[in-house]
């Protein structure tokens, strides 16, 4: 097996430190997101969509202690009986309810126990010259997966019945929304997609290639709830011309006729949000449609879903000198006046807000916010690799899932990035999705 193009020119103990950070970041929300509520709802399924969370809490530790623990570490197991419980391939979210799981208090002692070993093991290892520990990727990896859980986490939240349990800052407003352009041109050309430099990129963005990308225009901002209660209003969720067969056969299914967690009462549509009812915000992104809806809409507004190569040129291409940056504002590190990332905020931002998060040629919020679904299905790039292990990414490529971009609110800042993939089902809507659409240039 061979490890990811890395770079290995980083200070080992920057990078010890930037992984123990990372590690305690995820930890301290994984903490917020288990210790807000009672017991019940811990073990509780609030959705057979979802596991309960305390399922999410011993995954999120036996995953640690698998790869950190036993196959960077080279320790003995603490808890070989539970890997099968925790197995997410093994177990659908349906059943384990049913399974044997550890009891909340045992949870958190558990993933307790496995923390400290690691953090001993961080401190010990020389982050070079296997595949796993090159610039420190297995704890960067592991860090991605415990905040993508969290991420999991913060939709069960989402899903979950009762009063509200988690609290956060409204984000900030966004002063010149109005007078943005609606769309940017992207000029036609080649880029340079993937990577293969980025230490912690995951299997499936490297490696990266040249893409020719003919011009087209894209959405300044993600789609907002104003303007996707003007599809509503003129009949989207009723005229069958807007969607694909797929599509309409669902939301004929299912009685769809709003995004997730709408509802209209007293002539104005509400939503519900962590436990609060309150009326939709007109200037908000759109969040919590599929992709189907999402595809619909742009079908009615006489556009398309931007495919994930435009997407990626969009966020990275610096048409001034030719390269592709981590994100759209450069290659610095998010901030919290980049983008909306973190859990800082339990809503998107208004659509226009984060000028300094913008892209060379003017697009915003392509970082944060809301996931954006693209047209595009979930593809190996050319040379591409499983690693380490094929259940990451590989065994999910094909035409049953397609690609989102960009992160959301929910995500942190480690498992999100100018190359980062996500991908699902065309049906999800649990997810905090939402999408911008495109035309050709022509």
């Amino acid at each position: 097996m061979t490890a990811p193009d890395s770079d290995l020119t980083i200070d080992p103990e920057a990078l010890r430190r930037r992984a123990e950070k990372a590690l305690r970041t995820a930890r301290d929300r994984t903490h917020t997101l288990t210790t807000c509520v009672d017991e019940p709802d811990l073990t509780a399924q609030h959705s057979p969509l979802m596991s309960p969370l305390v399922w999410d809490l011993a995954h999120i530790g036996n995953q640690e202690e698998q790869w950190l623990l036993r196959a960077v570490g080279g320790r003995d197991a603490l808890r070989p009986e539970i890997d099968s419980i925790y197995d997410a391939f093994e177990h659908p979210r349906a059943e384990r309810p049913a399974l044997p799981l550890l009891a909340p208090a045992e949870a958190r002692g558990y993933v307790h126990e496995v923390r400290g070993r690691v953090l001993d093991i961080l401190e010990r290892i020389e982050l070079r010259g296997a595949p796993l520990v090159d610039a420190g990727f297995a704890f960067g990896m592991i860090a991605q997966h415990e905040q993508q859980h969290d991420e999991t986490m913060l939709i069960t939240h989402q899903l979950r019945r009762g009063p509200a349990a988690l609290t956060a800052p409204p984000p900030p407003g966004a002063a010149d929304g109005e007078a943005l352009p609606e769309e940017v041109l992207i000029p036609g050309g080649p880029f340079t997609m993937g990577t293969s430099a980025e230490p912690w990129a995951l299997d499936n963005e490297r490696p990266a290639h040249h893409r020719l990308v003919p011009a087209f225009h894209i959405d300044t901002t993600p789609v907002t709830n104003g303007a996707y209660e003007r599809f509503i209003a003129d009949g989207g969720y009723t005229e069958r011309r807007w969607w694909t067969a797929d599509g309409w056969a669902y939301i004929q299914e299912h009685g769809l006729a709003a995004p997730l967690f709408w509802r209209r009462e007293g002539g104005q549509w509400l939503r519900r949000r962590f436990g609060v009812t309150e009326p939709v915000p007109p200037e908000e992104p759109v969040v919590h449609v599929s992709w189907y809806e999402a595809d619909a809409y742009a079908r009615w507004a006489g556009r398309r879903l931007p495919t994930e190569q435009e997407w990626e040129k969009a966020a990275r291409h610096d048409p001034e000198s030719g390269r592709s940056r981590r994100y759209p504002w450069g290659d610095e590190d998010p901030t919290p006046e980049h983008a909306n990332l973190g859990q800082r905020h339990l809503r998107p931002a208004a659509a226009g807000s984060y000028p300094r998060g913008a892209s060379p040629l003017g697009v915003r919020q392509l970082i944060g916010d809301v996931w954006e679904w693209t047209s595009s299905d979930f593809l190996p790039y050319p040379g591409f690799r499983a690693f380490p292990y094929r259940e990451y990414s590989e065994v999910f490529f094909g035409p049953s899932h397609k690609v989102l971009r960009g992160g959301s609110f929910a995500v942190d800042e480690v498992a999100c990035r100018g190359t980062f993939r996500n991908w699902d089902l065309p049906v999800r809507r649990q997810i905090f999705s939402g999408f911008r659409t495109a035309r050709d240039a022509s």
